[in-house]
This record gives C-alpha cells, sequence and structure tokens, in this order.
C-alpha cells in the first residue's frame, strides 16, 4: 500500500476524479467530516429529491444538474454530490490542485495511465510515520476470497501482520472434519459442494462464497470418517483404519489435545513474527503473544510431558524454559505498567491469568474428540435402532429404513451446526487470540460505475 497524491490542473480536476472513481483502487483522504463543509449544489438537489438510498453513478461529462432532476436521476445527482465533496476537499494552489489518498503498489501504473488522458497524474508519497496505511487482503480466486471472510469476520488484519487466510481457512476444514468423522455425511457435504458449483437449486445462489468451505469439510469428514470406521453410523461398512471412536476414547482425547498444542505453538510463532513486524524485536521478545510467550508454551509443554512420561531432566528443562519465558513476560508488563506497588500487583494478576490460559486454551482443544465422539454415539443409536426393527419383518424393514433416513438426516444436521460452530470458536478464541493484538483498518477505495451516454434526451 502506498500513500498517494491525486494531482491534476484545475480545470480537469472533474475528469481526473471521474477517472479515478472509475478505476476504483484510490481511498481519498477526506480531509474531515462531512458535516466541516458545506453542501454542494447536486447534493442539496439530491435531498430535496427525498430519493431516499441509492447506487449513485457518476456522469462522464459534467452534467446539467437541472436536467438531471427534472428527469429524476436521483443516481447520478448521488454520484455529482459525492465528486463534489472530494473536489471540495482538495489542496489548490495555484493552477494545480491535489487530492491525498492510499493506493496498492500494483495498481499504480494502470492509474497513472488512466489518468494522463485526462491531464491528471498520480504521484508516491512517503508513507508518514506513525499512521499504519489501511490493510488490503487479496482475495484472488473463489478459495482465497471463502478463506479470506473467514479472517475478516474476526476482524481487520492490521497493516504489518502477516495474512493468515490460507492457514486459517486449512484449519478450519481439518478441526470440522475431525468433529464431523463420518465418510457417509462427508461424502453428502461433496453432493452439496458439487450442487452449490452448478448452481443449481438457484436458491442456493447465495451459498456459493461459502462452496470452499463446503466441499474442504466435505473431503476431510470423510477422510476422518474412513480413518474411525463411519459410514452413516458404524454399519460395518468400512474397517476402521485408524481407531473406533467409542471403543478408544481416551486415545482420540490425548491426539486432540496434541494436536490442539501443536496448533498453539504454531499460533504462538505467527504472533511473535507479527510482534515483530508491528513494534520490533524487543516487543516481539517481551510479548505474551510473542517469543517470550512461545517459550513459556513450550516450557510448561516440556515439563508435563517430562512428568507423563517419567523423564526428569526433560521436566526440569521444560520448567526452566517456562520460567524464562514467565520472566520475559513479566518485565515486558511491568515495563507497560505505571509502575510501583500498583504496577507489580498488576503485573501478577496478568501472569497469572496468562499461565491460566495457556492450560485453558490447549485443554479447550478436546472438544475436537468430544464432538467427534457425540457424532460417532448419534451414529451409534441410530444404526442399532435401525437394524432392530430390520428384525420385525417386512413392517419392521419400512420402520427401520424410515429411521436410518430420519435419523441421519438429523445427525447430520445437528452436527453440522455444532462442528461449524465449534471449530469456528476454536479459531477465533484459542488461535486468533495469538495471532493479533490490535485491529487494522479496512481499505476502502472510492468505487462508482461512470455513465458515459448523455443522461437526458
Amino acid at each position: 500500500m502506498r500513500r498517494v497524491a491525486i494531482v491534476a490542473p484545475r480545470e480537469a480536476l472533474r475528469d481526473t476524479l471521474v477517472r479515478t472513481a472509475e478505476a476504483g483502487c484510490v481511498e481519498i483522504d477526506t480531509g474531515g467530516e462531512a458535516g466541516d463543509r458545506p453542501r454542494g449544489e447536486a447534493e442539496r438537489r439530491f435531498l430535496r429529491m427525498r430519493a431516499g438510498t441509492v447506487a449513485p453513478v457518476l456522469s462522464g461529462g459534467a452534467p446539467d444538474l437541472d436536467a438531471l432532476e427534472r428527469a429524476g436521476r436521483s443516481d447520478l445527482l448521488a454520484g455529482e454530490a459525492e465528486l463534489e465533496r472530494y473536489a471540495a476537499g482538495a489542496t489548490r494552489r495555484g493552477p494545480v490542485a491535489a487530492l491525498a489518498g492510499w493506493c496498492p503498489a500494483t495498481d499504480l501504473s494502470r492509474l497513472g495511465a488512466r489518468l494522463a488522458a485526462v491531464g491528471g497524474t498520480v504521484v508516491p508519497l512517503e508513507n508518514p510515520r506513525g499512521v499504519d496505511p489501511p490493510t488490503l487482503l487479496r482475495g484472488e480466486g473463489p478459495v482465497r476470497r471463502s478463506f479470506t471472510s473467514l479472517v475478516t469476520t474476526y476482524g481487520t488484519v492490521p497493516y504489518a501482520d502477516v495474512d493468515p487466510s490460507w492457514p486459517a481457512g486449512v484449519v478450519y476444514v481439518l478441526m470440522f472434519g475431525v468433529m464431523f468423522g463420518d465418510a457417509g455425511h462427508g461424502m453428502l457435504l461433496l453432493l452439496l459442494a458439487l450442487a452449490l458449483r452448478s448452481g443449481r437449486p438457484a436458491r442456493w445462489a447465495f451459498l456459493r462464497p461459502v462452496l470452499p468451505f463446503v466441499a474442504g469439510a466435505g473431503v476431510t469428514a470423510t477422510l476422518a470418517g474412513v480413518a474411525y470406521g463411519e459410514f452413516f453410523g458404524p454399519t460395518g461398512v468400512l474397517p476402521a483404519l485408524w481407531l473406533d471412536p467409542l471403543s478408544a476414547p481416551g486415545t482420540l482425547l490425548a491426539c486432540s489435545v496434541a494436536a490442539g498444542g501443536l496448533l498453539l505453538a504454531l499460533a504462538h510463532v505467527a504472533g511473535a513474527v507479527n510482534r515483530w513486524r508491528e513494534q520490533g524485536p524487543a516487543y516481539a521478545a517481551y510479548a505474551a503473544s510473542g517469543l517470550a510467550g512461545l517459550a513459556l508454551f513450550l516450557g510448561v509443554a516440556g515439563a508435563f510431558a517430562g512428568v507423563y512420561f517419567r523423564q526428569p531432566a526433560a521436566a526440569l528443562a521444560g520448567a526452566a524454559v517456562a520460567l524464562c519465558g514467565l520472566s520475559l513476560i513479566g518485565t515486558g508488563m511491568y515495563t507497560a505498567s505505571s509502575g510501583g506497588f500498583g504496577g507489580a500487583v498488576q503485573t501478577g494478576v496478568q501472569l497469572f491469568d496468562t499461565v491460566v490460559r495457556i492450560g485453558a486454551n490447549t485443554v479447550s482443544f478436546a472438544r475436537l474428540a468430544a464432538f467427534g465422539l457425540t457424532h460417532a454415539a448419534l451414529g451409534g443409536v441410530v444404526w442399532r435402532g435401525t437394524t432392530a426393527l430390520a428384525g420385525l419383518g417386512p413392517a419392521g424393514v419400512l420402520g427401520a429404513a424410515a429411521l436410518f433416513l430420519v435419523g441421519n438426516a438429523l445427525t447430520f444436521a445437528l452436527e453440522a451446526l455444532v462442528a461449524g460452530i465449534q471449530a469456528l470458536r476454536l479459531e477465533f478464541y484459542e488461535l486468533f487470540s495469538r495471532l493479533f493484538e490490535s485491529q487494522g483498518r479496512p481499505f476502502r477505495p472510492w468505487h462508482l460505475p461512470v455513465q458515459r451516454t448523455e443522461a437526458t434526451p
């Protein structure tokens, strides 16, 4: 993102702004609140029409406002009102007018060529110190756009931070699949993804943006179902390639917590990178979501592993690493506090909260196993009821078929909702809370369609 100035001769300012709006790649500084300046003629006429909310459109040439008002062209009046507001905020020196703003570096040459045709130009400037540029997460392709929407739902990524869209999307569908582990239900998700891709039924068109999530969740749920031996429940169609969740819940629980620990460690690494990019190496070293927090987390994990496997040396080494990390975090917290006794108390409370959060966040990943067990249990109940009814004669077979269909439909709907919510919760609260410490500002370029034909007969 580059700081730029849009420069044009005064007589070509309107044409330059029209070209800028049509390009749609510049966020122009407004130069204060809208109420700080008097309303322009186009805005007064638009308000007089009482048109309500309309989609503004710009006229290619300077329009006749009287003609637009008589013709009821509130869209063109709304567009002209926006152009007037930006033009009023331009800085004028002699025969030249200029406006400042932000533009992606990759769009500078294209924008410069468009403006040169009407006598304008775009001048790159030095980014002002102490001002973070707006954030633009490039969403090129349907998968990237869907994964980016997952991040922007949480908040705007600060400009200095890394873009976590791809890792966040992949981790989300993996966690969903672990909790929704059934090959039959996963294949239903894949069929749903194919239906969304084909555009049928048409009333489902609004779900197209989540197509990559549906397809990815279908793949991971199918693979987890193969690992669990689940195909519309424990039907025996598939052997368990890894384990039967209901027969080995302890193993599934331990693996879920271990996987959660790995994800948390990776989130700490990404958080340390973000802290370094935001405020430099010193902040990255002392921050609870930086290198000190990573040392504390790994030290605690190593200490527990040493105790569990009865390795005193490993336990002591882990405790020493954790103590170093805790000391660094405490130093950073105390430095940021008011100091004195009050600062010490505040630091102690914050350190206690940091340690508790490490344990709570790690154990929270046990829900991957818990909801995977719930899915398997519901599937088992439906299958046992189906087999019991099937042995009661012809009427029982019909009842078994109905129970199998209705039971699987209810299990599918309930578990899809629960797994989707829980995967989102783990991503937002356990992982993103370590990646981000602040919110950025989204890039909002000025973009209006341009009508280059006559507005009125």
